[in-house]
């Protein structure tokens, strides 16, 4: 659907200003804003809503426009020539405020499809707060239909699109998710900083940058610092931003992206932690899906089929069964294949209706230096991942205990000890039998809501091509006709 266009200013590039169509300011000013939502229990009453023009549909002496606010959508309706023609003349996202009567619709109208569509508002006043530039493409429809460049170029303006802003809200329920189980396992929460003077799990994966007059790093991982805690708190979980510098853009990883950690004290086995790993994350999802069905509705999205028990395999374990279900042989490899993962993923899906799958026992020297060996096998570690439908979304493992093991591999992989003085402080004085996990919270957005790219799960995406704008020169984008 296409609308009127606005006037550009010749000098400015904007819609020229106007003043507000109807005169009545002294409503506008003394009555209370009524969120669109509300005015479900307002039937009958007059109401002032804010918000933006989302559409407009104009009929002669009859017009309507969808009224957008944080709590959803209303239909305005506006009757007479006078009305309707300055109706006529809104524009999509411009901000407006309504002075109307909140009615019920005839039967015939009512939209089943939209938490609102049983009640409009007809309007008696309208005023124009902020006029919007001329979209640079078509808002109006149910999908965005942009690239992900012109996606990500006009960020501010297609994440007030519902579908995309539904990303989000869904986000924002994995996180609550998150602080929910954190809570019922015990943990306190923490802040851990993102300038470290140490590289984490070494590599060479590591933004360094000078730091007054020495050499400092962005975080890789939380991880050294919620270890440290565990000696005040003994469980804690913690919200970091963490940098990785890898050379490549594909479609599963960000150079800035959000880790929700846990680490916890005093454990008594292996199992325990694996138990907490999948405990946290089944949580996290089934609390998203419990609370917004109307966003996955409208994502078209189905459950994911999460449950209380998670199929559990060793890593060389996987590496026999894709062997066995596929004829590719992977069964020397240190690490899983991206492939694996997704066969592995379909195989607990037919096996167990399970989207989740948890891979334990990876070599320990392709590990990062604080992971445990197994006291039985020590050419494996006491580590795991958390596979969601063929990602992995999840690492973790039991931790080195003892300062004398930690100064021993830490030398064994080239690096210094003395880098790492403060953590290995919190060891001179009792830590604890210990292990963690930490979560990605792009990753899990994607996956939940079958997104095809990681950025699509990220506000305001870094990777190698973008900082905010594009670090190449941008495209320009085409007007929709």
């Amino acid at each position: 659907m296409s609308f009127p266009r606005c006037a550009l200013s010749a000098t400015k590039g904007r819609r020229e200003s106007r003043s507000p169509i109807r005169s009545g300011m002294t409503a506008f000013i003394i009555m209370k804003r009524t969120l669109n939502s509300e005015a479900l229990t307002k039937v009958g009453e007059e109401v002032k809503l804010s918000g933006w023009v989302a559409t407009v549909r104009s009929h002669g002496k009859v017009a309507f426009l969808d009224l957008r606010d944080r709590t959803g959508i209303m239909q305005i309706g506006a009757f007479g020539k006078e009305l309707a023609t300055q109706v006529a003349t809104l524009h999509t996202q411009d901000v407006v405020e309504i002075i109307g009567t909140v009615k019920k619709r005839d039967d015939r109208y009512i939209n089943p499809d939209l938490p609102l569509g049983t009640i409009e508002v007809e309007a008696k006043e309208i005023k124009r707060i902020v006029a919007a530039e001329e979209m640079p493409f078509d808002m109006a429809g149910k999908e965005l239909v942009v690239d992900l460049p012109i996606l990500l170029d006009y960020r501010t303006l297609t994440l007030r699109h519902p579908k995309v802003s539904a990303i989000f809200t869904v986000q924002a329920a994995l996180m609550e998710g998150f602080r929910r189980a954190a809570k019922e396992l015990g943990c306190t929460e923490v802040f851990a900083p993102t300038i470290s003077a140490s590289a984490t799990e070494g590599g060479a994966e590591l933004f360094t940058f000078k730091y007054y007059d020495h050499e400092a790093f962005l975080v890789q991982s939380p991880q050294l610092y919620k270890q440290m805690m565990v000696g005040v708190y003994e469980r804690v979980f913690l919200t970091s931003h963490i940098y990785r510098a890898e050379p490549s853009v594909t479609t599963r990883h960000l150079a800035e992206s959000i880790q929700l950690d846990f680490e916890i004290g005093f454990i008594e086995n292996f199992e325990e932690l694996l138990d907490a790993l999948e405990f946290a994350y089944t949580e996290m999802i089934k609390y998203a899906q419990e609370t917004c069905k109307k966003e996955l509705k409208l994502l078209g999205v189905e459950p994911s089929h999460v449950h209380k028990k998670v199929p559990r395999v060793t890593m060389r374990e996987a590496q026999e069964l894709i062997f066995k279900r596929t004829g590719v042989d992977h069964r020397k490899e240190l690490d899983l294949m991206p492939e694996d993962e997704r066969e592995l993923a379909k195989w607990a899906l037919e096996e167990h209706d399970s989207d989740l799958v948890t891979v334990t026992h990876f070599p320990t020297k392709k590990r990062a230096f604080y992971s445990k060996p197994d006291p039985k096998d020590p050419e494996y570690s006491l580590s795991y991942d958390l596979i969601y439908k063929g990602l992995e979304v999840s690492s973790g493992a039991q931790r080195i205990d003892t300062k004398e093991d930690l100064i021993k591999v830490i030398t064994e992989r080239g690096m210094n000890p003395k880098g790492f003085a403060m953590y290995l402080q919190a060891f001179s004085y009792g830590m604890p039998p210990h292990g963690g996990f930490s979560y990605g919270l792009e990753r899990t957005t994607m996956k939940l809501l079958n997104l095809q790219n990681i950025r699509e799960a990220s506000l305001f995406p870094r990777d190698m091509e973008r900082v905010d704008e594009r670090l190449s020169k941008p495209t320009q984008a085409k007007k929709s006709s």
